[in-house]
């Protein structure tokens, strides 16, 4: 998994989120308590536009919320623009360029990556709001480096923001399970410095297995623990996706 394939993810699920009908904006999202599409879509193309600032170097922008909102019959039109400048951005610079993130000093790579994954769930949130049970399915080597984004970037930060890991699962470990070809298998162990992850088959205090993409909507809190295989303490998987929360 590479750049080519996280540009062509951006394009592709950019422009389905574009494609969206303005009689759908108000439609609420399910996965996303308290948004509708429109809100949905300002979310996604703030992102784009603050990802591309630290692509480009402009040191003004401090966070997404610096783009505030268009009227409703501009919101497409918006998206569109934000996600031209950030496929633009990435195009036409070198991949292992350094660039600035919200973990630290990473890659122009990074942020395609990051973007990539971003759209990929979010446009999973508009099908299922807009069109229940039509949403498209993520193949299973993608979706994997989605979980491996999700363990590398969210799960310590979000950990570390929650105040790190309870003392009682300190040593608890998970493993993560793919059915699906290419298979993946993750070994997740907690302590008190935190999370660390590795490719590997062991036996865990719970497992969960199921397909890349069931995985990944899990873990991103889109689905249920009940959508996925359970083997052993559910409890410390429950209590560790709950400690890992992100919109």
């Amino acid at each position: 998994m590479g750049f080519e394939q996280w540009m062509a993810a951006i394009t592709t699920h950019g422009a389905m989120i574009a494609a969206t009908s303005t009689a759908d904006l108000g439609v609420p999202v399910p996965s996303c308590p308290e948004w509708t599409a429109a809100d949905l879509i300002c979310h996604v193309g703030a992102v784009h536009r603050w990802a591309t600032a630290r692509i480009v170097g402009d040191d003004s922008v401090r966070s997404y919320a610096d783009f505030p909102a268009p009227p409703a019959d501009e919101l497409t039109d918006w998206y569109r623009a934000g996600l031209r400048g950030l496929v633009e951005a990435l195009g036409t610079r070198d991949p292992d360029t350094a660039a600035p993130t919200f973990v630290g000093e990473r890659t122009v790579g990074w942020w395609a990556r990051r973007q990539a994954h971003e759209l990929t769930v979010h446009r999973w949130d508009l099908e299922s709001a807009i069109r229940p049970g039509t949403q498209q399915v993520v193949d299973a080597e993608f979706s994997a480096d989605g979980i491996e984004e999700w363990l590398d970037v969210f799960a310590p930060r979000f950990l570390s923001r929650s105040g790190g890991v309870p003392q009682h699962l300190h040593r608890a470990t998970l493993h993560l399970h793919t059915h699906d070809e290419p298979v993946g298998e993750w070994l997740v162990e907690l302590s008190a410095d935190g999370l660390t992850w590795s490719r590997e088959h062991m036996k865990a205090d719970v497992a969960l297995r199921g397909s890349a993409f069931d995985l990944l909507l899990t873990l991103w809190h889109r689905r249920p623990l009940s959508a996925v295989d359970t083997v052993g303490d559910a409890g410390v998987a429950a209590e560790l996706l709950d400690l890992i929360h992100v919109t």
